[in-house]
């Protein structure tokens, strides 16, 4: 028995079968550093980044104290982003399925403050939120956090970042001091350390290796003119001809032109920043998520929390001014097992900057002309689906087995054309092959589903 498999460790016979049927096997290195001391009921702080394996290491160590037979809220996970918190859901019950009748709860902004207050009524075991929100139900006597015993900051210091200190402190301040505090970050900057002192007890430091393995993702950097223009980003994309690409701007204003640049030139891409309101940041992750957007242009603040395995490349349109900010941006790709590149455009007065990168990393990136790049002029920039809203959801009582059987049975759409179904309380979004969305839009919107029609249209 390997130290680092999931079997070595103090863990229920439900929990390690579930975790195996998950295919978790083997620990991932934040996983086999945190998990041993979170299962002593230690307070950790821990440096990982997403996609590190943290929301199963904070997520295992929770449900295996829980006592599902005191039905009270006994854990609470805040954080940063909707996005974020949702995942995070979604993955501790993927974990608690080993585990009879464990209730997890999301409250996060953007959605309505009603539903979640009934479903606080009928109870919980564990809430995951984010801060604004909680405090919102804390301060109008919805929700009570007196027999916490397990507190989880995840991308603590995005929440810092994003001005939520003030609301962490009040939060904490409704939760009994007896408990156990896992605080976990991207970066160790000092509002962290400072964080850790005043709500943690002696925590274990614990740090996984910011940096990515050459062998997984390819790291390159192309010299271009003082200006980049956007001949020289088309020569990139057109050569390097990613289904699924991330490119990251330093401002809101260069993100959102460069996407509407890029939709001028028949470019499937769309912006991430943070001007969006939650429905359109949904929307834009839904379509990049399930292949009807193949490129994302993205600011850091927009994206930190997200949790994409498909990105096949990201390149760096503007270079970050700091070297962790990089790391992270890259670990976008090259994840679930694939393979992926890194591309930075690289101006004149960006060579610095570059060196500062190379020194932290202890990765020098080998540096071409973009001129020498050959780019195809046939590449075809469409999308290989679109994507369908369809004004009904699970409130609905709408299932994906409905709508699937709606576009196979009148409407003849093979199942094989139909991809992601994401379904939320009064929306779903369905992609489906471009050169069937006209037909399947058409079919929901003038048909019906399980005899009811459904207001129905494509995304642009």
């Amino acid at each position: 028995m390997s130290n680092t498999s999931f079997s070595a460790l103090p863990l229920q016979p439900d929990m390690l079968a579930n975790l195996d049927t998950l295919g978790y096997h083997e620990m991932t290195p934040i996983q086999a550093q945190s998990l041993p001391p979170i299962l002593e009921n230690r307070d950790v702080i821990a440096k990982a980044k997403t996609g590190s394996g943290k929301t199963a290491a904070f997520g295992i160590g929770l449900l295996h104290k829980l006592n599902v037979k005191q039905f009270r809220i006994q854990t609470i996970v805040l954080c940063p982003t909707r996005e974020l918190a949702d995942q995070v859901a979604k993955e501790l019950r993927r974990l608690a399925r080993g585990t009879h009748n464990v209730k997890i709860l999301l409250l996060s902004g953007g959605m309505p403050f009603g539903p979640e207050r009934l479903s606080l009524e009928h109870g919980a075991h564990i809430i995951v939120g984010t801060p604004g929100r909680v405090q919102d139900h804390l301060g109008k006597g919805t929700l009570r956090l007196d027999h916490v015993t397990t507190l989880v900051l995840d991308e603590a210091d995005r929440m810092l970042d994003m001005g939520f200190n003030e609301a962490i402190l009040k939060i904490i301040s409704n939760i009994p001091h007896k408990r156990q505090t896992l605080l976990f970050s991207a970066t160790f900057p000092d509002n962290i350390t400072r964080l850790s002192r005043d709500i943690q007890q002696d925590p274990l430091e614990v740090s996984v290796e910011s940096t990515h393995s050459a062998a997984v993702i390819e790291q390159l950097a192309y010299e271009t003119s003082k200006q980049i223009d956007h001949e020289q980003l088309m020569h990139l994309l057109t050569h390097y001809k990613s289904e699924a690409t991330i490119i990251f701007c330093n401002t809101k204003i260069a993100c959102q032109e460069l996407a509407d640049e890029l939709q001028y030139d028949g470019f499937s891409a769309l912006a991430l920043h943070g001007d969006l309101d939650q429905r359109q940041r949904t929307e834009v992750l839904v379509q990049f998520t399930n292949r009807s957007c193949t490129i994302l242009i993205a600011t850091d603040v927009a994206s930190r929390g997200l949790d994409i395995d498909n990105v096949a490349a990201v390149i760096n349109y503007d270079l970050p001014h700091d070297p962790e900010v990089y790391v992270h941006r890259i670990g976008r790709t090259g994840r679930a097992g694939k393979k992926g590149v890194a591309l930075t455009l690289l101006r004149p007065s960006d060579r610095q900057r570059l060196k500062t990168i190379e020194a932290y990393t202890g990765h020098t990136l080998p540096r071409s002309p973009i001129d020498s790049l050959k780019s195809d002029e046939t590449y075809d920039y469409t999308a290989p689906m679109k994507t369908l809203l369809i004004y009904g959801g699970k409130k609905d009582k709408l299932r994906p087995g409905d709508i699937v059987g709606a576009l196979t049975g009148d409407a003849q759409i093979d199942s094989s054309a139909i991809g992601n179904i994401d379904r939320f309380d009064r929306f779903t979004y369905v992609a489906v092959e471009t050169d069937l969305a006209e037909t399947a839009a058409n079919r929901l919107h003038n048909g019906k589903i399980k005899g009811r029609k459904f207001k129905t249209h494509i995304l642009n």
